[in-house]
């Protein structure tokens, strides 16, 4: 199909922004090039794609404000971008937009073990975290299943949890506090290396923002002792209501486990073919985590086991070795690429209470029969953070519409049941349109004055999160 050139103003205003940029930044640090900005014109939600205007890679905060202060001048908006491996949409670009990746800014300013705190920038990799303090016996508790390659800064934006985060929390739950530039290049500090900080807690407004309100360049963030030892047992059960229900007795006999993991049998059939961890033919699978003492992950597992087999268990494993954790361990950390490798997929990220979940996972089945298209369920079960993945064929016309359809039926099932519409993935652009779901006007509309106070001209971001209508009416404003 042939494309209209591209406007004379509108050429002449990207060559205005590009020459102010690299004014305030080394030449290799401006991306500008057609063809090479296209590496950013989506992230891991790759049904939705729109090449930006620029892309910059600043390496310290003195550059980040610099990037700012020339876009808030020039109204031009900026898209914030760690790792790009979210899966709502986060950085998505728009066309008039900067994107400012954050990945130079890699490195561990200050680690102190008496106080159990590091000092990163907040372009480095959640792994690369635990790495840096796991030599003397530390590590960061929150690991995202993509935290191989996901930026602290991306942590930080969405809230990320992982497997771990039924013992030790997600994100907010381990940040202490951020070095953050708003829009008009103002460097701010918030929180810092103690407990708790004195006055407002924006600390907690920060955390989970979706990159609304300012960039986080550096983090503080608490490190833990590693446990003394940790050993996990595998369940398989004849249904997903059954593997729902023992998950719901297991917390409510007051059991606190380090990980309660959920696979179904289309996603244990996939791993099974991906990664061949020697997983049992059954319906349902949990693995289950628990840490501490020898005495104590004895303890803990002769309880989980002894309320496992109230419900019929088709398969027990109890973990022996390290080889043993390992290979239990395996399939469900390579379930996400598992699922990849035989159909496009849309992840969704609802979060429900504990009890609902023999209820959710039949009335899931129920819609997916409906709809005529696959749901494999992956996902934090103990914390009820659920990750349904929609399988649709990206090639076949209105797949995926009928898949968007059938996951925002998921979504509000969740809210329905007294959960939210996500618990660690974001808004983004996938759930923006079903934040009046679980919101009311008047809940948005406090949101939305938040943004006001940190970006009045709503260039953060832009069209993530908030409605669409509501959003641009704040940015005519």
């Amino acid at each position: 199909m042939h494309m209209p050139p591209p406007d004379a103003g509108v050429l002449a205003r990207k060559s205005r922004i590009v020459e102010r940029l690299l004014a305030v930044l080394p030449e290799d640090a401006v991306v500008h090039d057609e063809a090479e900005t296209r590496a950013y014109e989506c992230d891991a939600l790759t049904a939705y794609r729109c090449p930006p205007l620029a892309a910059v890679l600043p390496r310290s905060t003195d550059e980040v404000a610099a990037v700012l202060r020339v876009c808030h001048e020039e109204r031009v908006p900026v898209v914030p971008r760690g790792s790009g491996t979210s899966l709502a949409g986060g950085a998505l670009p728009t066309a008039d937009c900067v994107i400012l990746g954050v990945a130079r800014l890699n490195r561990v300013l200050e680690t102190d073990y008496a106080n159990r705190f590091i000092r990163v920038q907040s372009g480095r990799t959640n792994l690369s975290v635990t790495g840096a303090v796991e030599a003397d016996g530390f590590f960061y508790a929150p690991d995202p299943s993509s935290q191989l390659a996901c930026a602290i800064a991306g942590n930080i934006a969405m809230n990320s949890g992982g497997a771990h985060c039924l013992k030790y929390g997600v994100t907010t739950n381990n940040l202490l506090g951020v070095t953050l530039v708003l829009m008009d290049g103002t460097v701010v500090e918030i929180g810092g290396a103690h407990l708790d900080a004195g006055g407002l807690d924006l600390l907690g407004v920060i955390c989970g923002s979706e990159g609304q309100l300012g960039v986080v360049t550096e983090a503080t963030l608490r490190i833990l002792p590693k446990p003394e030892g940790a050993r996990p047992v595998l369940m398989g059960f004849a249904s997903n209501e059954v593997a729902g229900a023992c998950v719901s007795d297991i917390i409510r006999a007051g059991i606190l486990p380090v990980a309660i993991e959920f696979m179904d049998r289309p996603c244990i059939r996939a791993t099974e073919a991906f990664a061949k961890a020697g997983y049992p033919d059954c319906e349902a699978l949990l693995i289950v985590e628990v840490e501490g003492s020898a005495a104590e992950i004895d303890d803990q597992l002769a309880r989980i086991v002894e309320i496992a087999r109230r419900h019929d268990p088709v398969e027990l494993r109890e973990s022996r070795s390290d080889e043993e954790s390992r290979r239990i361990w395996l399939g469900r950390k390579s379930a996400f690429g598992a699922m990849g490798q035989i159909n496009d997929y849309m992840c969704l990220d609802g979060t429900i209470p504990v009890t609902e979940l023999p209820r959710v996972l039949r009335r899931i089945g129920e819609l997916s029969a409906e709809a005529g298209l696959e749901v494999a369920n992956v996902f934090h079960a103990g914390d009820g953070n659920m990750h349904p993945l929609i399988l649709f064929d990206a090639n076949r016309p209105g797949d995926l519409e009928r898949c968007e359809r059938l996951g925002a039926e998921i979504l509000k099932l969740c809210v329905e049941v007294g959960g939210c519409l996500t618990g660690e993935h974001g808004v983004g652009v996938e759930k923006r349109d079903l934040m009046s779901v679980q919101f009311s006007p008047v809940d948005l509309e406090a949101q939305m004055r938040v943004k006001d106070v940190f970006d009045p001209r709503w260039l953060l971001n832009p069209a993530k999160v908030f409605p669409l209508e509501a959003s641009g009416v704040r940015r005519a404003g």
